[in-house]
């Protein structure tokens, strides 16, 4: 099969598509022939060599969420079967043409919701509904969402809207119309955040950062309790300031329950599809954090491998 790797850590063009040995499902275990395959900072961080904690090993694979269809299954599976299209989370392995994963793990696909789509809303829709759920955010809070442009933030705005909660939104100036088609109210990112929220009237109560910087010590500053100011990014700045490190792990039925959503179209996610032998393009496009939501590779069939 074919698969990223990297040789040492660096910058994107580290990354190559090398030729691996097909990888093979042992008991309670499915073989996916993955089609597309979500980029996403964390996979930036450990290319980069800032994830010392991760376990790497030269040539080292990278990727934590795929979708694509079950070619084969190992023993004692029940209610997956070849040919079903699924999606899920790995740990450094995702960017292949086959992964394998715990049956227990998958999530089928429905039948509405395209592959790309699917692939990019694995990571965003567990870290999003698992923050809020951390947060406690309900239909009478207002939640302000740093980076709500972003693949977490597009997920965390929708479920937030669909409690019936107020959002107001961190991005660019070129990303609000985009969050006022979410439901959300936007406001620009930087020094004058705080001065923007208070002038509209806005009072938060709860606030998730996917931005990192100033964005805890605003939410603070803006009145926020530090035990409702939650970052899935910053743990130093939430030290600092008493707030919440927010990372309530994979859980594949909090997944289906947004995919569900996503089939109905009450959840939306833009994809910036980029092909597989352009993978050093797709982090060059996640590191240079711009952009609203999610990369993703779209990995072919039988195509050439380039170093």
């Amino acid at each position: 099969m074919r698969a990223a790797v990297f040789d040492r850590f660096g910058p994107p063009d580290v990354l190559h598509l090398a030729d691996l040995p097909d990888p093979e499902p042992g008991p309670g275990e499915v073989r996916v022939r993955v089609r597309a395959a979500g980029v996403q900072p964390f996979d930036v961080a450990v290319r980069s060599g800032r994830m010392p904690w991760a376990k790497v090993s030269f040539p080292q694979q990278i990727g934590q969420e795929y979708a694509g269809v079950v070619d084969s299954v190992g023993a004692g599976v029940v209610g997956l079967e070849v040919g079903d299209a699924v999606l899920g989370s790995t740990m450094m392995s995702a960017y292949a043409e086959l992964v394998v994963a715990s049956a227990s793990n998958v999530v089928r696909k429905p039948d509405r919701l395209d592959l790309p789509t699917a692939a990019a809303l694995v990571a965003a829709s567990q870290t999003a509904s698992g923050a809020l759920l951390e947060l406690g955010v309900r239909g009478d809070d207002v939640l302000l969402v740093h980076a709500a442009a972003g693949s977490v933030g597009t997920v965390a705005v929708q479920l937030a809207r669909a409690e019936g909660a107020t959002v107001i939104g961190t991005a660019s100036p070129g990303n609000h119309d985009y969050l006022r088609r979410l439901g959300a109210i936007p406001v620009a990112y930087g020094p004058g955040l705080v001065s923007q929220i208070r002038a509209r009237g806005l009072t938060p109560t709860v606030a998730l950062d996917a931005a990192g910087g100033e964005a805890i010590a605003q939410s603070v500053s803006l009145g926020i309790a530090p035990d409702r100011v939650g970052t899935i990014v910053d743990d130093k700045a939430a030290a600092e300031h008493g707030a919440r490190v927010v990372r309530a792990g994979r859980s594949p039925e909090r997944l289906a329950r947004v995919i569900d959503l996503a089939a109905r179209g009450r959840v939306t996610m833009p994809v910036r599809a980029y092909p597989f032998t352009d993978v050093v393009a797709a982090h060059a496009a996640v590191e240079s954090r711009h952009g609203r939501g999610k990369v993703v590779l779209i990995i072919e069939p039988g195509g050439p491998v380039s170093s």
